[in-house]
Order: structure tokens, then C-alpha cells, then sequence
């Protein structure tokens, strides 16, 4: 009986081992994915079924950390290209930040 006993407690062991290896290895791979370009990231998500990745991983953790970029308080804002509202016309961060006046940037949803 205490063999047996053993033998249950040795698989029981190597089954939760090898399930957390493979939770690493699942959250290194989603981390990693959330690391690419999000069109890359939309299509990896759009294959995993329903909440599985948020009830399963700690994905708010991983999003943060995967797209929390290196910029500091002070730095200078990487360059980008926006579409006008009228969309005749494309305006450059770069090309108004030259012209030496100060660019305040809104984020926000007016809907």
C-alpha cells in the first residue's frame, strides 16, 4: 500500500511539474507575441478560444510589461504619421516639432 501510495505521490509530482512548465512556456510565447506588431498579436489571439488567456494567464501583467516601451518623463516622443481628419493630407510629428513650436498630444475617446 505504501508503494502504491508512493507511485501515486511520484506521478502526481511529475504531472503538476510538467503542467507548470508548460504554463511557462504558454506565458513566454503570449508574452512574446504581445512583444510584435499588434496586427501580428491580433492574429495569434484570434485563433485561442473565447477568455481562455485571461482566465488562464496573468495577461493584464504580461500586456503591461510586453507594451510598456522605454520611454521616460521628459523624453522627446518618437516620430509618427497621422491621417487629417478630412483624410486629405497626413501630418508628421517631426515636420511640426521642426518648426520649433510646442505639439500637445490628446488622447481620448470623443465618441
Amino acid at each position: 500500500m505504501n508503494t502504491n501510495f508512493h507511485s501515486a505521490k511520484t506521478v502526481a509530482v511529475r504531472a503538476v511539474c510538467i503542467i507548470a512548465v508548460l504554463w511557462l512556456a504558454a506565458c513566454a510565447y503570449l508574452y512574446s507575441v504581445m512583444r510584435r506588431a499588434p496586427e501580428d498579436f491580433g492574429r495569434v489571439m484570434a485563433k485561442i478560444p473565447g477568455p481562455v488567456p485571461f482566465l488562464i494567464f496573468p495577461f493584464e501583467t504580461l500586456w503591461l510589461r510586453a507594451r510598456a516601451g522605454t520611454l521616460h518623463v521628459g523624453d522627446r516622443a518618437p516620430d509618427f504619421t497621422l491621417a487629417k481628419l478630412d483624410k486629405t493630407d497626413h501630418i508628421q510629428l517631426s515636420d511640426l516639432t521642426a518648426q520649433g513650436k510646442p505639439v500637445v498630444l490628446i488622447f481620448g475617446s470623443y465618441t
